[in-house]
């Protein structure tokens, strides 16, 4: 069973979201929703790598706090919530020096008041590249 609000929810709908935004400028490209989960790819590229040429920790963590925060934003009724994320984590355990990774988002706690994903970032042979954990908190919208 799908966890979205609306469950009819594809990945058309979503793409639009990263327009004009880090994700955007960085390359991130949503490629994939489930009945619990989304998938991105981002390029390894200059805009994504620190001095030493391999991909920068903080492109890492922006892919994952763009798949989560979508991802509570898909979960609650826009009509009277919004979504802030409040923590995030990033385990960084492999290098990569080009081509792209893949991050997936799953919920591990989808509550009322606060959502908790986990994010694992692989390269382009599987291998995990990254694992994070994003806290985003629901916030009601004043009427």
């Amino acid at each position: 069973m799908a966890i979205w609000f609306d469950p009819a929810v594809k990945i058309e709908h979503i793409r639009p979201l990263g327009n004009n935004t880090m994700g955007d400028h960085l390359g991130i490209v949503f490629t994939e929703i489930g009945e619990d989960y989304i998938k991105a790819r981002m390029p390894v590229d200059p805009r994504t790598k620190q001095p030493y040429g391999l991909l920068h920790g903080g492109a890492s963590a922006t892919l994952a706090e763009t798949l989560g925060s979508v991802a509570s934003a898909l979960v609650v009724d826009h009509s009277k919530f919004n979504v802030v994320g409040i923590e995030i984590n990033a385990n960084h355990l492999r290098g990569v020096r080009e081509g792209f990774v893949t991050g997936v988002v799953k919920p591990l706690h989808t509550g009322r008041t606060i959502h908790v994903w986990e994010i694992k970032i692989y390269d382009e042979r599987e291998k995990l590249v990254c694992i994070s954990r994003l806290t985003v908190s629901i916030i009601a919208k004043q009427l």
